[in-house]
């Protein structure tokens, strides 16, 4: 058994920012299920959204947010996490994260180049260029490399929590650490510590289309709830309007920075067609620009629409968005002389875990911060590029809460994972066949616009599927295909049950029964736990 204080899973920006607070106060160990560098935060293009200008203030910031949270936001929570924004960046900033300035006329010097992304009346979106992420993921990680206290373990699949009540502890049910598949040996550990956090991002690929990572499979929502967390809002998934559509890039993400910088959708025919939807036409909020999107392409039969920028200068358009245009031209599309052609995919996902502000769950000792949580900030849509600012914020929080238990905990003795008469699986057939039809169907029955009827048809098929997956999860040794599969199906009938639950559309959860947003449901959150 390998003994920790502190057990971080994930190594996006939420579990990094975490891990370098806590080192000063114990060991600590990253679990990440691949490589140090693969998370959903290396991925993000846009940037972290804060108040940095003189021109913009908290008070705007937390009413674009209400506004993009269609009325589910908690206010306290927005406030919190906005007010605490600017000295989180500027840690970021003191850690060595270099964020893209712009020259000041005359000999002014340089200051923050700020972006502008839908549902932003000001322009507050810190970037470096469009690979914020990458330079994000790049400081955190050079700053855990000077900490001794730090460890991560790479290529390690965190397979179950470990808690108090499942080992049949009598008392307060609490998190004792979790069992870890080592993909290079076979072998299952255990690793135990008072404190863990989950920090393992969202579940794009639980959709057929989606801009996130192979890694993004739901691991932390799945497993929370199989240990008996809470979990809500799973209906409201973020569905990004701008995925390049083009048969050999595997869902490449068009920043919505290109439209803040005044990218305009267009139909395939040239037509503008964002006017009639809402007053701030492409810049709209997410949730509206998909369903136009959606609906612009059942109208006119098309795969796709178009994303034209081509009215600004080329050497603006190569310089603000190298890695866009670099990617782009590798498909044979310049996107200084042509639009992108662009489709929705699944993006990032606005429930969670259920949180509060500084991370805790119901379970003492479990924590989650990121877009594994569900901290009601985003309440039925997030407003673009809160995400990583929540992440920071909360990751800071949690270290902060979650010392003094740590200090005070009593370890419990923990069996070693026992595998009983499994055997390895003659066919890996089952585990393809049954990950495309629950992408497949969660893509056609569970997307952008919904009905009862398609959840219904979903949840059924979901159900028998998740039972063949259980048979094949204990008849056979584990694996990292499979244990992705799990979490997949599990986290696909949360998904279908909280549509179910919601009798109304509101932000991204669009159901043609009930097209209206329903009064009663005003503030109300879709609560599942075991």
């Amino acid at each position: 058994m390998r003994e920790f204080d502190f057990l971080v899973l994930g190594s996006g920006i939420a579990g990094l920012s975490f891990a370098l607070q806590v080192a000063s106060r114990g060991r600590v160990a990253i679990i990440t299920k691949k490589d140090r560098a693969e998370s959903n935060t290396n991925y993000a293009q846009g940037g972290i959204a804060s108040v940095t200008s003189k021109e913009d203030s908290f008070k705007l910031h937390v009413a674009d947010t209400l506004v993009a949270g269609a009325g589910l936001c908690k206010e306290s929570v927005v406030h919190t996490i906005i007010e605490e924004g600017p000295a989180r960046i500027a840690e970021l900033i003191e850690m060595g994260m270099k964020f893209s300035l712009r020259d000041l006329p005359g000999d002014g010097g340089q200051e923050l180049d700020l972006g502008k992304e839908g549902g932003h009346s000001k322009r507050r979106i810190l970037h470096a260029k469009d690979i914020t992420g990458r330079d994000i993921e790049r400081a955190l990680l050079a700053a855990v490399a000077e900490r001794p206290q730090i460890e991560i373990f790479e290529n390690h699949f965190a397979i179950d929590l470990i808690t108090s009540q499942k080992l049949g502890y009598v008392g307060e049910n609490r998190c004792l650490g979790v069992y870890v598949l080592d993909k290079a040996s076979g072998n299952v550990e255990t690793f135990a510590a008072p404190v863990t956090l989950l920090a393992t991002g969202g579940c794009g690929k639980v959709y057929l289309y989606t801009t996130n990572p192979d890694i993004a499979t739901g691991d932390g929502v799945a497993m929370a709830y199989r240990a008996g967390a809470s979990v809500a809002n799973m209906e409201f998934i973020q569905f990004h309007p701008t995925c390049l559509y083009h048969p050999r890039a595997k869902s490449f993400l068009i920043s919505e920075a290109v439209r803040g910088e005044g990218g305009v959708l267009k139909s395939i025919t040239g037509r503008e067609f964002m006017d009639g939807h809402h007053p701030m036409k492409s810049l709209a909020p997410r949730d509206i620009v998909a369903r136009a999107i959606d609906g612009e392409m059942k109208k006119s039969g098309a795969d796709y629409v178009h994303l034209d920028i081509t009215h600004r200068p080329a050497r603006f358009i190569m310089e603000r968005f190298p890695n866009i245009y670099q990617t782009c031209l590798g498909y044979g599309i310049d996107i200084t002389k042509e639009p992108i052609p662009v489709v929705p995919a699944a993006h990032y996902q606005c429930g969670g875990v259920v949180t509060n502000v500084d991370g805790e769950t119901g379970i003492p000792g479990l924590y989650a911060v990121g877009e594994v949580s569900c901290t009601g900030l985003h309440g039925a849509n997030r407003l673009a590029s809160n995400s990583l600012l929540e992440a920071l914020v909360c990751g800071h929080r949690a270290a902060d809460k979650c010392v003094p238990p740590a200090s005070r905990s009593v370890r419990m003795p923990i069996p070693p994972w026992h595998a009983g008469n499994a055997h390895n699986a003659d066919e890996m057939v089952v585990v393809s066949h049954n990950w495309d039809e629950i992408r497949r169907t969660m893509w056609d029955y569970v997307g952008i616009v919904r009905t009862n009827k398609r959840l219904q048809r979903a949840q059924a098929r979901i159900a028998n599927l998740q039972q063949e997956i259980q048979e094949f999860y204990w008849d056979f040794l584990v694996s990292s295909d499979l244990l992705e599969l799990r979490n997949i199906a599990l986290v696909a009938e949360l998904i279908i049950q909280c549509s179910l639950r919601r009798p109304e559309s509101r932000g991204l959860n669009y159901n043609l029964d009930h097209p209206e947003p329903n009064p009663e449901w005003a503030q109300q959150d879709t609560v599942l736990s075991r």
